[in-house]
C-alpha cells in the first residue's frame, strides 16, 4: 500500500471553522439573503446554493474528483478501513514500536536534507537519534532520543525544493495514497534513493508503508465527523492538504497571509460601522437631555 497522505486532513481543526457549518445554522432559520451578498448567494428551501470549488492550483480536477469519490466510497469502506479497524486490535505498544521503526528508517534522509536547507544542527541531532534508536532502541522500536529529549527533525527532498523556491505543482489525488502535490510525491520518490531504502527488500520497504498507512488511518477516525459536515468534502480535503504542506515546508511556522476577506462591501460596512462610533476623546460622549424641551 501507497504511503497515506490522507495526513493532509490533520489540518482541518483550523480549518473547519471555515468549511463546515453546523447542522444548527443550516436550518430553523428558513430562507436568509443579505443585501450585500444577494446577488452571488440566494439560499431557498427548495434549491442548494451554488458555490464555486474551483481552484487553480487544481487543474486536474475533472479527474482528481472521480479519483476521490473511489478513494472515499469503495477503497476505504471495503479494503482500507477494514484492515485498519483489525490492526487497531493489535496491543498499542506494540504498534506504536513498529511506527518507530519506520521514523528511524527516515532519519538518513532527514539527514541529507537538513544538509541541502543549511540546517546543520537539526543534522547531527539526526545522526544522534538515528545511532542511538538503532542501537539503544533495537533498530528503532523505541524512540530512546524522544526520551532524552532529542526530537525529530524531520525533513524531505520536496521540503528542500520549496526552501529553494520551486513550486509545489500541481494538485494530484492518487489512489489509496489521497491528496498530493508533485513536489511532495516526488521528494519522497528521491528519498528513497537514500540509504538504507535501497537496500531493504520490497517485503521490508510494503510492511513499513503498509504499518504507516494503517496507523495513521486509525488515528484520522477520530476526525470523520468535521469531513461529513463539510460543504464539499473534496474541496475541504484539498484545502486541509494545501495548510498540511505549507506548514510542513514552513516547519510550522508559516507566514502569516493577507487577510483573503479584504473586500469593497466589507471596507464600506467596516467604514460606517467605525463612522457611528464616538471617537476616544477621553471623555464620554454627551447625552442629549429631554428636560426643559
Amino acid at each position: 500500500m501507497i504511503r497515506m497522505a490522507w495526513m493532509a486532513i490533520w489540518a482541518v481543526v483550523v480549518l473547519s471553522g471555515c468549511s463546515s457549518m453546523p447542522d444548527q445554522e443550516k436550518d430553523e432559520t428558513g430562507p436568509q439573503v443579505t443585501d450585500a451578498v444577494s446577488n452571488s448567494v440566494t439560499t431557498s428551501t427548495t434549491d442548494e446554493p451554488n458555490f464555486d470549488f474551483s481552484d487553480p492550483r487544481d487543474p486536474f480536477e475533472s479527474i482528481n474528483r472521480p479519483l476521490w469519490d473511489f478513494n472515499r466510497d469503495t477503497l476505504d469502506p471495503y479494503l482500507i478501513l477494514p484492515v485498519a479497524n483489525a490492526y487497531e486490535h493489535v496491543p498499542s505498544p506494540i504498534r506504536r514500536g513498529l511506527y518507530n521503526m519506520t521514523d528511524n528508517l527516515n532519519e538518513p534522509a532527514s539527514f541529507v536534507n537538513n544538509i541541502l536547507q543549511l540546517k546543520m544542527k537539526d543534522a547531527f541531532t539526526t545522526v544522534g537519534r538515528f545511532a542511538i534508536n538503532s542501537t539503544i532502541g533495537l533498530l528503532g522500536f523505541f524512540d530512546v532520543a524522544d526520551k532524552w529529549g532529542i526530537k525529530e527533525q524531520k525533513e524531505t527532498f520536496g521540503e528542500t525544493l520549496a526552501v529553494y523556491g520551486m513550486p509545489a505543482g500541481p494538485y494530484v489525488m492518487l489512489p489509496a495514497a489521497g491528496p498530493t502535490v508533485l513536489a511532495d510525491r516526488g521528494g519522497d520518490f528521491v528519498d528513497d534513493f537514500i540509504w538504507p531504502a535501497p537496500v531493504l527488500s520490497w517485503q521490508v520497504s510494503a510492511a513499513r508503508l503498509l504499518f504507516r498507512g494503517l496507523e495513521q488511518r486509525i488515528e484520522l477516525k477520530q476526525l470523520e465527523p468535521m469531513l461529513d459536515n463539510s460543504l464539499d468534502e473534496y474541496s475541504f480535503v484539498r484545502e486541509a492538504y494545501f495548510s498540511y504542506w505549507r506548514d510542513k515546508v514552513y516547519d510550522g511556522n508559516p507566514p502569516v497571509e493577507e487577510d483573503t476577506w479584504e473586500d469593497e462591501w466589507n471596507n464600506d460596512w467596516e467604514s460606517e460601522w467605525e463612522s457611528s462610533w464616538p471617537e476616544e476623546t477621553g471623555s464620554e460622549p454627551e447625552e442629549t437631555s429631554s428636560e426643559g424641551n
